[in-house]
């Protein structure tokens, strides 16, 4: 940093310890931009010439972007005096943290996943009668859908031995298995249980 003080005007000469950096950064963002520019470029040509499909190119190009802009602000902040070891120690014990988290809770996002889905694709509504089918030749889980909530869904049981019982049943069932349904007002009793 010394040797450029001397080229520096007099009243700048205090500010090159913050000159210097905000140029760096400058210059870190403007090449994170037009690489990320080019590239994007370069992938819509490449999928244009070998007529690849967008599901492809576009994943492709945000995972470019992200990893280029993810570059740069690591070197933003090394510029801006952040060690690098203790940056890496951070995002690593991040990524660590978050990686336990997401695999401990998957099971609830799952079912929280299928809950946004069974709201959106409507399979079933309340009201109707649904069957989940383990196999073709054993009966299933079988009621009458009481509430749809974002765990399981509530489902009043069809089983003579069990009146008025409430199954609970984890939305990402219907989702796994195949179902049978009746709408809400038809006869959903099969031909031989009279």
């Amino acid at each position: 940093m010394e040797p450029i003080k001397p080229y520096l005007p007099a009243w700048a000469v205090g500010w090159s310890d913050v000159i210097w950096p905000t140029l760096q950064v400058a210059a870190i963002v403007a090449v994170a931009w037009v690489l990320q520019a080019l590239i994007r470029r370069l992938l819509t040509r490449l999928g244009q010439r070998y007529q690849l499909p967008a599901n492809v190119v576009a994943p492709t190009r945000n995972l470019a972007r992200w990893v280029i802009y993810g570059v740069a602000v690591v070197a933003v902040l090394e510029r801006i005096g952040v060690s690098s070891t203790v940056l890496w120690t951070g995002i690593t014990s991040f990524v660590t943290v978050a990686a336990v988290a997401f695999f401990a809770a998957w099971s609830v996002l799952s079912n929280l996943f299928c809950a946004l889905l069974i709201f959106t694709t409507r399979p079933f509504r309340e009201g109707d009668v649904v069957e989940v089918i383990d196999s073709g030749d054993k009966p299933g889980i079988k009621g009458r859908v009481v509430d749809i909530r974002l765990i399981y869904t509530v489902m009043q049981d069809q089983d003579a031995a069990h009146p008025g019982a409430l199954l609970q049943v984890p939305n990402t069932l219907f989702f796994q298995k195949s179902l049978r349904r009746w709408r809400a007002g038809t006869d959903f009793r099969a031909p031989g249980d009279g």
